[in-house]
């Protein structure tokens, strides 16, 4: 049988915030717990992938997309680092086998 481990989250509020945290949970028919859990999380959620989201201006989209559309030719220190990849990638195969 599968134990849930849980933790535990207090926080102290005062009475107007309390009244109107347990109000909206009222509404929304969940207990205050769910109520704040459910609202922290998705608050939670949305900074997470703001966070991960890349925004650039019109200019550095376009010299993004410009790149990967039309890469330059491989330098020599790209050239040294694929020729080492390749190397270290074959003696990890052979020795696994």
């Amino acid at each position: 049988m599968a134990v849930k481990k849980t933790e535990r989250v207090s926080a102290r509020v005062s009475a107007p915030v309390y009244e109107t945290l347990s109000q909206a949970a009222r509404l929304t028919g969940a207990t205050l717990n769910q109520f704040i859990v459910q609202s922290a999380l998705g608050k939670a959620q949305a900074v997470i992938e703001q966070e991960q989201v890349i925004n650039m201006t019109m200019r550095d989209a376009s010299a993004f997309f410009e790149a990967i559309e039309n890469p330059p030719a491989p330098n020599n220190k790209l050239k040294v680092a694929m020729k080492k990849y390749r190397e270290s990638f074959f003696d990890a195969e052979n020795r696994s086998s």
